[in-house]
Order: structure tokens, then sequence, then C-alpha cells
């Protein structure tokens, strides 16, 4: 094509002009002194300062700056890569399942937005480096959102759609001596957008690399290399195709560290195929990613070194037996996240950095594979999986979500076909080119898997055609598609694949589904404080064959860090930057914090549900469950430990031989004491430095407990009792309690110091995460917050005031309230408090069946502490939070500051809490506070009341720090299957069907 024309933007069966055929990932140098993965010194980087003029869209763009006369050098100054709307120009904008017109313009498929479509013009101003001059010359763009037209020096090069593969064009034709004009006019929006509606923020720019290359007179343009496993998975074919410019020979060397193949092969214009015989090749797999070292001299007609290509081997061979995956001949068990590639900063410009920390926290948290929701990632994260051990599902780029779920009575009124790309034959080879451009760039990671056909698509023909292309282009992987649940006109996928179905679906399907395997490729909606009974899921795989795991959503929240008015920087979500419309918060559904990539406490139980080895303890024998598929336990530290009150009584370091798949009981000999209670732990850990871990980092542990925990009481002198007219008070040797009689306990003096700032109370309800408000916990449960707001020992329209009872009970005294709440039907609950003589204060809170009033949050009394009391040490679960559907945690004595326990979920909610403590010390920096003998409840330290909590919507909307808020007594689980609906399981609901009660004690320090 000579000329650029614009109605191709809105073509859906357009969607490049000119592009050069897609290839693989693979680097090649001018000589052998280059490592692996570096920069190819073929390769001239434009990365960088480019100039930059934005517009609203097209009608208002400049349609003439790439020619010659046209001086762009006065605009305005944009980095590549970077999206346009984090550089100043556009709005930020977040939704999900929505098109971003929607509502603003109405569009059918394949039309596009006309007043609202930005257009970003780009130049770039080069000379071609000396060793380009005189050989041809190419672009790359690795990702342009959504598409572009491309000038050089005035003549249109070409353009091209899919925002998340390469796009490559032939410069040659073009180049002049000196100065070069480079214009790229990038548009937002394309009939190509149809198929980009991922739940994630809307950008647009050149945010990948963009860099010239040239190649040498014999070339290898593209490369294909295959493992071949025999039955044994023991010899090996390693095959290589190569798709050669120019003739000559190639010395082909296959290394590691122990052993060196060589071979040669004679190179002819076009495909060339070799193979090399490999004995006894160490395989790959997550567990153990061996790598050879493929290395390939190419020399020209004349005998000279043309060029030396790097590539690393994972001999592997991944194949369906039996109706169910296998690696290496092993059953499969996914223990998955999805990720977006995403920067709080930089949107999905991500560097190398960022990409190595995000799969060093997912390896030390045996986290084995990723799905790239849902469009390519950029080479790097593939390169690093392979190096790592990580399987990888490669999903295709395309999402079409906004055009079926619509709701769905508005998509059948319209027929099947209305969805994208359905049975559209305009989209037809569009979404082939996608799927193409994807397989050939990743064909040769031994990381990769399983091809996506891409994501919540519906279904249709050309879905099918797809996956019957990827069926062509490779049969060493399988294809996945999840939208087959939604449309089952044609047959689609390899596998069985759905999002968030309970266990109990899963088991019903399987129950006469046994023809093909079942994965979760999305489950565990990690939205705030969630990942609630996971283990149901994790465990399933260990139960049913077929079900071979799944991917929890997702790993990293997406949010952008910005400022508000008062120039206090936050975490900005849908509708923070005035984008409409907008999914508000629901971005924030990953396991690690979108600020620093650091895991999140949710990060603990999935460490602990992805375990490969499991432990439990019966009698004086640790039962070893290995679920390891190439790894003896034996390969690990085992170290027994025996701790009571945190101080170590016994350790021993031990190698348990239990091979992979097998099970073995190891004695252990627990004669202890009956004097308190004892923790024993094994834990298996790393016996030496690895890639990701140093050596300890522990990869599995279990525990169990022997005796009972015990505080030492000491009764010290008499208590004295005063009665007042409005007040109890009691006194002992170095301490004074103080009740009002309308209200409660409202003082506790230890040595003289005031320990409590607010008046002790019932509390029934806790900040409602947002699993709580999507599944309308409030609606059902509501009254349960206004009964802890305005409880009170009075019922006024009786012009009835309780006062409390008081009892002298030998040496101590008991103070008990009855507390009405403002329920319908109405009830009430009694509150005793029994000083001992001590200091030691007894708390006992009793309610009869309330399950008339809807589910109860919580059962808990709330403690007001002053804010210098920020220290907190607990011996219970720890050291992250713990619930009742979430509670995987190591028992000990952890220390934290408060504030620490305030986890930075995107919006604030409850959080901090810790299950099963036996005690928990609060105090100030001199060590005086008060410490909670909670007998194994749970309890919560906070800076923030659960009503500030609730009220924010960002953490910088939480009001100063004033009081440390202290919680104990038991609360629901946290819930986790989704965030749209799905309710707490019931047994980690609390029964409020029947009496309930909590006790424990306090005292000051």
């Amino acid at each position: 094509m000579s000329e650029f024309k614009y109605s191709i933007v809105k073509d859906p069966t357009i969607y490049m002009q000119n592009r050069l055929n897609p290839h693989s990932d693979y680097e090649f140098y001018s000589n052998e002194g280059y490592s692996y993965g570096e920069q190819s010194d073929f390769k001239y980087s434009l990365n960088g300062i480019w100039k930059f003029e934005y517009a609203k869209n097209y009608d208002c763009c400049d349609k003439t700056f790439f020619e010659m006369d046209r001086n762009c050098k006065g605009w305005d100054d944009i980095k590549v890569p970077a999206h346009i709307q984090l550089e100043g120009y556009d709005k930020i904008m977040y939704v999900n399942t929505q098109y971003p017109w929607d509502g603003h313009e109405e569009i059918e498929p394949g039309e596009i937005p006309t007043e609202e479509n930005p257009v970003a013009n780009y130049v770039k101003y080069f000379d071609i480096p000396d060793y380009m001059k005189d050989r041809p010359v190419y672009i790359s763009f690795q990702g342009v959102e959504s598409g572009f037209a491309l000038w050089l020096n005035g003549k249109y090069v070409g353009y091209s759609e899919d925002s998340f593969t390469p796009a490559e064009f032939d410069l040659s034709p073009f180049i002049v001596e000196g100065e070069n004009k480079l214009a790229v006019q990038v548009f937002k929006w394309t009939a190509g957008s149809w198929c980009e509606d991922q739940d994630f923020f809307r950008f647009s720019g050149i945010f990948r690399d963009v860099y010239l290359y040239t190649v040498p007179l014999t070339h290898i343009r593209d490369i294909r290399i295959q493992t071949f496993l025999d039955d044994e998975y023991k010899d090996a074919t390693l095959g290589i195709d190569m798709e050669v410019i120019g003739a000559g020979m190639a010395q082909i060397t296959v290394s590691d560290d122990e052993e060196e193949i060589l071979s040669k092969s004679q190179l002819s214009e076009g495909m060339n195929h070799t193979e090399i015989h490999v004995r006894g090749p160490k395989l790959w797999s997550a567990e153990q990613p061996n790598l050879y070292d493929l290395q390939i001299n190419v020399f020209g007609e004349t005998g000279r070194i043309n060029e030396v290509v790097k590539e690393k081997v994972g001999f592997r061979r991944f194949e369906m037996k039996n109706n169910m995956m296998h690696i290496n001949g092993k059953r499969i068990v996914f223990k998955g996240v999805n990720r977006h590639e995403f920067s709080s900063t930089t949107g999905r410009v991500l560097s190398e950095g960022d990409i190595l920390k995000d799969i060093i926290t997912m390896k030390q948290n045996n986290i084995n594979a990723v799905r790239t929701s849902h469009y390519p990632n950029q080479t790097a994260f593939y390169r690093l999986c392979d190096i790592f051990g990580l399987y990888v599902i490669d999903e295709t780029n395309l999402e079409t979500h906004g055009t079926w779920q619509v709701p769905i009575q508005i998509l059948k009124a319209r027929d099947d076909s209305y969805a994208v790309p359905g049975d559209r034959p305009e989209y037809t080879e569009n979404v082939i080119d996608r799927a193409r451009s994807l397989f050939e760039r990743d064909k040769n990671h031994p990381c990769v898997l399983i091809w996506s056909l891409g994501n919540e698509s519906y279904g249709g023909t050309n879905l099918r055609k797809m996956q019957d292309k990827f069926h062509e282009w490779d049969n060493g992987r399988l294809v996945h598609y999840e939208g087959v649940f939604n449309d089952r006109r044609v047959d689609i996928s390899d596998m069985e694949s759905t999002m968030y179905a309970p266990v109990k679906d899963i088991k019903k399907w399987l129950s006469t589904h046994r023809d093909k395997p079942y994965i979760n490729c999305e489950y565990m909606h990690a939205m705030g404080n969630s990942c609630g009974a996971m283990s149901k899921y994790t465990e399933l795989a260990y139960e049913e064959p077929l079900f071979q795991g799944g991917f929890i959503w997702d790993y990293i929240d997406q949010a952008i860090t910005t400022k508000d008015c008062r120039g206090v920087e936050f975490e900005g979500y849908g509708g923070d930057f005035d984008d409409r419309p907008n999914d508000g918060s629901f971005s924030g559904d990953g396991l690690c914090y979108s600020k620093d990539r650091s895991p999140s406490p949710k990060m603990q139980e999935v460490k602990y549900n992805y375990q490969n080895i499991m432990i439990s303890f019966a009698g004086n024998k640790a039962h070893i469950e290995n679920r390891n598929l190439f790894t003896n336990t034996n390969e690990y530290i085992g170290i027994l430990t025996i701790e009571c009150l945190g101080e170590l009584v016994a350790e021993d370091e031990i190698r348990i031989d239990c091979p992979p798949l097998e099970s073995v009981d190891y004695p252990v000999e627990l004669d202890l004491p009956n004097d308190n209670e004892y923790v024993v732990t094994l834990s298996f850990v790393l016996p030496e430095d690895t890639l990701w871990a140093k050596a300890g980092h522990e990869i599995a542990f279990g525990q169990t407990t022997i005796g009972e925990f015990r505080v030492p009481m000491k009764k010290a002198g008499d208590l004295t009792l005063i009665k007042g007219f409005h007040n109890i008070g009691v006194k002992g040797q170095d301490f004074e309690v103080f009740f009002d009689n309308q209200k409660g306990l409202t003082s506790y003096k230890y040595n003289g110091k005031e320990l409590l700032k607010r008046t002790v109370l019932p509390n029934f309800w806790r900040p409602m995460t947002e699993n709580d408000l999507a599944n309308q916990l409030p609606f059902r449960a509501g009254q349960w917050e206004l009964a802890s707001k305005y409880i009170s020992t009075a019922v006024m329209d009786e012009k009835i005031q309780e006062r409390p009872v008081v009892e002298e009970m030998g040496s101590k005294i008991k103070v008990a309230y009855t507390y009405h709440l403002p329920t319908k039907p109405a009830h009430e609950c009694k509150v005793e408090y029994l000083i001992n003589p001590d200091g030691f204060v007894n708390c006992r809170l009793i309610m009869d069946k309330s399950d008339d009033v809807g589910e109860l949050p919580e059962l808990s009394m709330a403690f007001t502490l002053d804010a210098s009391f920020e220290n907190l040490e607990w011996y219970g679960k720890g050291p992250m939070e713990t619930y009742l559907d979430k509670d995987h945690a190591k028992i000990g004595i952890f220390t934290n500051k408060v504030a620490d326990n305030m986890a930075k979920y995107l919006v604030p909610q409850e959080c901090g809490n810790h299950q099963e403590v036996r005690y928990a010390k609060i105090s100030d920096e001199k060590g005086d506070g008060i410490v909670f003998v909670a007998n194994n409840n749970g309890l919560s330290a906070l800076p923030y009341s659960v009503n500030e909590i609730e009220e924010a919507k960002h953490h910088t909307e939480l009001p100063p720090i004033h009081f440390t808020h202290v919680r104990i007594g038991k609360q629901m689980g946290v819930a986790g299957d989704d965030t749209w609906g799905a309710k707490t399981h019931p047994e980690f609901m609390l029964d409020n069907s029947k009496k309930m009660e909590i006790s424990f004690s306090f005292k000051g320090i």
C-alpha cells in the first residue's frame, strides 16, 4: 500500500498492512562474546524521548505531520515506552467488562468512537548507526496500543493492530543518509479494540520497546525448537527448523555444565531441518527447570561467521494421558495465578526488574504456574519463566466480554452470533492473526505448556478455527478456552475450564463428564481481604484426578499512584480520575500490592495451600505426603523444633527420604512434661541458595501442639469494693477498676496509669470486606451494625434503667451488665466481669439465640487504648492475619507494630485479625500496657475503629491516629470464591442459631 487511509482503522478485516511475518523471539549476535538474553548487537534502540502531539480525535489531529517539510522538533517531548495517559494526556480509565465508550457513543462491533478517540502523533529523528549502512534495516515495535500507522521520511510504511505482539516492518526502501524522520500515528480505539475488552486500565501509546535491527547476509530469520522424548522419558531428539536467508553452514552446540554435543548442518535459502539425538537429558519442569544452552554459529558462503544464535532448550514432554494432563509422564497440578502486566507508576510498562521480582515472589510462595491474563506478555517474562521454572498458559490477546455479557437477555434477543468474534466472518482472519503472532513469538519456550484462545469471548466458529490452527501449528501443546462453558454450540478446548465454579459444582460435573481434565482458569477472587476456604479447591486436586488445579485471580492489584487535591499521594482506582464509566476498586484483586509489588497478607494462605509437602502429626509420628512430581524430600533439609512460650526446647536437623508422589511416617519423640503447651514444628527448607531464595528458605511446614497453655496466676492482696450512686469501683494492690452504672467498664488503672480511653462494649460488626459488600451481607445483617453503635443498658420506651449486678465471690468481685440491642426482634446480651486480686479481669460475653436478626459478622468486646500503646506481641497464629476460613499459619510468638496490622488493601476494610490467640500484649515504648489472655479467641489490634475503616474509601481518608482499637472474640470468615455474590461457607460462619459466648482475661503490665 502506497498511502494510508483512515478507513482501515474501523475495518476489522484490515488489521495490518506491509507488516512482516512474525517469528520467534530469539536473539542473534555478531560473535560469541554475548550472553543469552542480552540485547543483540544487530539492534539499535529507539527508546527514549520522542516528539509528541495529542488530539482528541482524528478530525482534530494533524494529518500531515509525517511529511518531510513539517518540522516537529518544537513539539512536546514524551517518553517511549510509556502510556500517553500516564504522561499527562487523555484520561486514566478503568473498566472491567463494559466497553469504555459505552454511554458516550452508540456504536456497533467493528465501528469505532469518533468524538472521543484520541490520536497520538509521535516523531523520532534519528541517524542510523554505521553498522547498519548498506544493510537492510527493519523496525520492531514490541507493543503499541491499540493500532498505529507508520511513515519514514514522508513515505507510508505500514499499519498494524494487536497491542501485545510485535509489529515489524522493512524500512530499507525509505532510509536516507543522515537524519531520518520516523512518524507514528497511534489510535486509541480501532476495530480491533472490540477484541481487547480486558479487565484493566485502558491505556494507549507505544508502551513496549522500539528498535531498529539489521541482519547479516546469511541469517536465520526464524527458528523452531522442539524436544521429542521417548515413551520412557529418558532419551530425546532435538528438532531444529530454521528459516534461512542466504546460504552457508551452521555449527550447532547443545550443552549444559556436564556435557556438550556438537553438530553441523548445511544451510540453504528457505526452510532447513536438523535433528540431534540426546541421551538421558536432564528434563525441564517447574520443580527442576533444567536448561541446555543451544548455540548456532552461522557461517556464510565465504566461510566467515555471520551470526551467533543463543537460545535455551528445555527437554520436556507435555501430553494428555488417560484424559489427564501430564508433564514428563506425571500428572500435573497447576498451583497458579493469573497475572496482569502492571505497575502503579508506569502501567503496563514493566522493567525486567519488576518481572524478576514477581517471579521470585511466586517461587518463594510455592506458585508453579501463570496464566498471562489476557494477552501475551513481553519476552523477558517467558525467558525468566524458563529459567526459574513456571508453567505458563499463554493467552491470545482476545477478550470481548462487553459484547455478550450485556445482560444475557439482550444477547439472546439479538442471537448468539452478535458476540465478537463469534461467527462473524469479518473477524475470522483478525483473531487467527492474533493467535499466530502469539504462537510464532513464544513457540520455543519450554515454560509454555498451553495455548489459550483468549478470555471471555463467548463461543462460535471463529474460536474453533483458532483452536484448529493452534493444533495445526503445534502438536506438543494443548489448547485452552474457558468460554466453552458459556456456549457449547462448538466443541472448543482440550480441557474443561471454568471460572469461580464452587467445589460442589466441579464435583458434580466430573461425576458424569470423564472425557476431559478440568481446571479453574480463574478462582479464589483475591479482592481485598479474601482467599477464604481456598483449601477446598487445592485439596480437591488430590481427591479427584481429573481436577488439575487452577489459577488465582489475580497476582497484583491494579492501581495508579496519584495525588489528591492536597498533594497527598494515594493509590487510585476506577472513578478516582473522573473516568466514566468505571468499575471502581474492582481492579484491586491481587495477591500483591500495586505500590511496591510486595505480597499482601493473603499470600500466607496461598503459600501453605500450594506447598508440595504436606505434614500432619498423629501420636509420635509425623506423616509426610510428598506431592512433588520429581523431587524427593531428602533434597531438602528437615528441621524439627519444639518450643514452649517462644523458647526453643529442642531442635533437630533431619533428612527424610520420601520419594515423589509417595507418603511416609517419620517417628518423632514427643514425650514432653505436662506443664504447659508445646509447639512442635516440622519444616522443610532449602539446603543451599537458589536463584529465587537463600539457603534456609522454608518451602513447607506442619505443626501440632501438645499440652495446654497456662497462665501463671498469683494472688496479691485483697480487693476493695466501692459502691457509689452512679459508679462502682474496685481497688486492688496496684490497680483500680471503675464501672459506670449506665455504660459499663470505663476505667482500668494499673500502677496509676489509665489504660482505657473509652468504655469497653460488646461489638457485633466488622468493617465490611469487599466480599461482604458483594454478597450483600450489610443488607442481611445490617442490624448488627446498629446494635454495635447504639447498644444500651436502658430500655427507654419502658423507662427502665438496669443497674449492673454486683457480687462479692470470696476474694473476687463480679460485675454483670445486661445490654439491650436495637434490633427487631429485640435482643439482649450479658457481659460479666470477674475481678481477681492479682489484677486480672475475666470477661465473659453471653448472647442467646439471635439468628432471627440475621447473620452475625462478629461477637467481640471492643477496647479503646491510647495510641501510645503501639506495640503488639501475641502468641497465636501468624505472622500475617488469619481468619476462620484462612488460618493456615504458624502458631508462635510474633511481634509487630499495631499499624502493621492495617493491611494496605486498595480499599480499607476488615483486616489484621489473629486466630487462636493465647495471649497478646499491647504496650508503649516503656513496656507499659495491657495483656489479654485470649483463650484461643481471635484478636485484632488496629489504629482505627470499625467505623473509621468502613467510612474510608482510600487509606488517605483514614483520620489521624488517636487510639489503638482492640477487638477480641470471634468473627466469620472472609470468603473469596468470588466478589459478586459468593458467601462465606457455612462452616466458617458464626452459628447464632444457638446461645453463644466468648471469654478472656486482661490485666495491666
